[in-house]
């Protein structure tokens, strides 16, 4: 149903409540996620064994929790908003898949809907251990891995990706797998890099018969046909971990140490609520299954700024055009889930200093609660100078640091990691940041040989090139729901009497009409604006904002006709705008496994919908084109990008101007070295003009006794 500003002011219930027993954007509860699980089972005979998917929380319509946030804010009589649950499941071991949204508050199913053809939900945990099983004890898998003549001892390991499309046989749902091998020469380690020893024999598994319904093969040379298995050449080991290394010894430690606490606070909010206040922020954090980490009224000194922020989708597609590599393009959250694969965090390791950690609880595939625990770390650090002016005239120079705080949650997808996270600083600006690690994705190739789609990174071990693409969903609310896009582009003014000498130039704002997709310009320095035209700035008069700064990436390089173009629809173009409409969470579409496209963030901008001045989301695309390097192996560094929200217009000055200046005192740094200990401090010399009393101007006096 589409929201309209009309639909948002009016009231959600007749009824208010002192109290709710759970926030409406408070994640379910474990006892919600049981109960949830039991009414949709209770739809069917007692034998009909279900498989979900997904029980997650149905977010209210907007127009309902706009005024329940509003009254909050203001310390008014909360509306009463009823508690609802999403679910998705199989019927076992069928392809008959359903959609059902349970009202908690009243105890009902209130839908109950069988999805169509090629619609397929996403994994779960315990159906991937399922798949790896299936793959390695099927005798036709036997036959060909006895071809390999293995050592005695070897340990195979299989990978389960999904499938994906090519529209040749895959109707229905299936796995492809990639098989390794443990290093043979020490196979009991669990921990050893299996993406080293990668093998020719690829099975595909069928969801519905858990079977092995066909066996592909693996090219190894630079052609489209594989050859027939043969016996092994064993290469080297290629490993990660530390007892595989000579270490440095010359590191030393490095403590990050708030001898007086944190300067945030978390509020705990009934079992899954968190509010979080810092520096003038506040907001709340939601965890689910698909996007992880999820920010909701986002606020900074009271006012409004954003109604809900996520990654809202990635795909990851790969450029060998050989079977099985050309379906090879992963929806690592509509396909997974960001958090499902999250990590329990640890001390010292992924988050430094004073740490507050935040669990989750999700479900399993048979609907019992799934604890979820350390998934997100919040914890402050210093990113170098925030501002700094030294007066050359006096000397005196005033310095800032720049406190962030990070809202962190790291999810392991197989072989890679994305370290992900939501950054605040002092001068109202909020970054969302993406490090790319982890083991690339391996395939076999003979030695000798060189692909133009990828590259050698261990003897026999190809890794293909790929993108990733990412999604940042932005639904704002900048001083109110009523905002409008624009870009603002500097262009050079023709020269003319005024213009000379051929210097000058303009910044000239276009306002962005109806829905759409659109592209940043660095020609132009195109820049991207959200702006609130019915509150202006009290100095300037101009519309108050927030501007995007996102970096520059190559859009999807598959062809248009191809199957991940048209998977992909949020990957070709550096911004989508849509007018707001509930449920259009995720530009690439509700279900991504084995998509056919159509239904997503390219689907709605062609609506051609009116977004100026209006209830408008934005979908800000970012990426990395990863042509692969030896450097990426055997594990990845870190790559790492950012897209920046700052401020326009929104305030009188810098914000930042409050934080106390950086001294010794506070900071406590140490000095290793000091020369001859002695400090040389300038003693500068000032000119000045000086105003007499009888207002002329008497140039110029030197004064040197200024003080530092």
């Amino acid at each position: 149903m589409a929201t309209s500003m009309d639909d948002i002011s009016r009231s959600p219930s007749a009824m208010t409540a002192k109290k709710m027993a759970y926030h409406p954007l408070s994640p379910l509860t474990a006892a919600e996620i049981t109960r949830s699980s039991d009414l949709v089972r209770s739809l069917y005979p007692p034998k009909i064994d279900l498989q979900f998917k997904v029980v997650t929380l149905e977010e209210p319509e907007k127009c309902f929790v706009v005024p329940y946030l509003e009254a909050e804010h203001l310390g008014k009589p909360l509306p009463c908003l009823e508690r609802k649950a999403f679910v998705c499941y199989y019927i076992r071991n069928t392809d008959k898949l359903h959609e059902a949204i349970v009202n908690l508050t009243q105890e009902w199913v209130e839908s109950n809907i069988r999805l169509g053809p090629n619609v397929h939900a996403p994994v779960d945990i315990e159906e991937v251990l399922a798949v790896e099983r299936i793959a390695l004890e099927d005798e036709g898998v036997k036959t060909e891995l006895a071809k390999l003549q293995l050592p005695e001892g070897a340990a195979v390991l299989s990978d389960p990706w999904i499938y994906g499309s090519d529209g040749i046989d895959d109707d229905k749902r299936m796995y492809q797998c990639f098989l390794y091998l443990r290093d043979p020469s020490n196979p009991s380690n669990p921990d050893s890099n299996h993406y080293a020893f990668p093998l020719t024999i690829s099975p595909v598994v069928d969801t519905v018969e858990m079977k092995v319904t066909r066996i592909d093969f693996i090219a190894t040379g630079p052609g489209l046909h594989a050859k027939e298995t043969r016996a092994l050449k064993i290469q080297p080991p290629n490993e990660y971990i530390p007892e595989h290394q000579k270490l440095r010894t010359d590191l030393k430690p490095l403590n990050i140490i708030q001898p007086e606490g944190a300067s945030f606070h978390v509020t705990y909010d009934g079992e899954t609520g968190h509010v979080v206040d810092w520096q003038k922020w506040s907001f709340r954090v939601g965890f689910n299954q698909r996007e992880g980490m999820v920010l909701y009224n986002v606020r900074y000194d009271g006012r409004s700024l954003f109604f809900r922020l996520s990654l809202a989708d990635m795909n990851i597609p790969y450029a060998d055009p050989r079977p099985p590599f050309n379906r090879k393009a992963a929806f690592d959250l509509g396909d997974t889930g960001a958090g499902i694969m999250a990590n329990n965090l640890r001390l010292g390791c992924d988050c430094l200093g004073s740490i507050h950690y935040l669990s989750a609880v999700l479900a399993n595939d048979r609907g019992d609660p799934l604890p979820m625990e350390n998934v997100v770390c919040i914890h402050e650090q210093d990113a170098g100078i925030g501002w700094k002016h030294t007066n050359y005239r006096t000397g005196r120079a005033v310095c800032v640091r720049n406190r962030e705080l990070v809202i962190q949650s790291i999810i392991t997808v197989a072989n890679y990691e994305y370290i992900l996270a939501f950054i605040f600083n002092q001068a109202g600006e909020i970054t969302y940041e993406v490090r790319a690690t982890g083991i690339v994705s391996t395939q076999p190739i003979d030695e000798g040989v060189e692909v133009p789609w990828g590259t050698v990174v261990h003897p026999g071990v190809l890794a293909s090139h790929h993108q990733h693409i990412f999604s940042l969903r932005i639904d704002p609310a900048i001083d109110g729901h009523e905002n409008r896009l624009v870009y603002e582009e500097a262009h050079p003014m023709a020269r003319s009497d005024f213009n000379p000498f051929g210097v000058g130039y303009t910044i000239q704002e276009t306002v962005v009409q109806q829905s759409s997709g659109l592209d940043t310009d660095a020609n132009t320095n195109r820049t991207f604006k959200i702006q609130n035209a019915s509150v202006r700035n009290r100095i300037n008069g101009k519309p108050v904002g927030y501007k995007i700064q996102a970096p520059p990436f190559q859009k999807m390089v598959a062809h248009p006709e191809s199957f991940h173009y048209k998977r992909a629809e949020f990957a070709d173009h550096n911004i989508y705008v849509t007018r707001y409409r509930d449920g259009e969470l995720y530009p690439g579409g509700k279900y991504t496994n084995q998509s056919r496209g159509g239904n997503g963030v390219r689907a709605w901008a062609n609506r051609r919908d009116n977004v100026l001045d209006t209830d408008l989301v934005l979908f800000v695309q970012f990426g990395l084109q990863h042509a692969t390097r030896i450097e990426d192996f055997p594990v990845m560094p870190c790559e790492t990008i950012k897209v920046s929200l700052k401020p326009v217009n929104f305030f009188e000055k810098n914000p930042a101007l409050d934080v106390p200046p950086s001294n010794q005192e506070f900071n406590r740094s140490t000095l290793l070295t000091n020369g001859d200990g002695k400090t040389r401090p300038l003693q500068p010399a000032v000119v000045e003009a000086i105003v007499g009393v009888d207002g002329n101007v008497n140039c110029c006096t030197t004064n040197t006794s200024c003080k530092l």
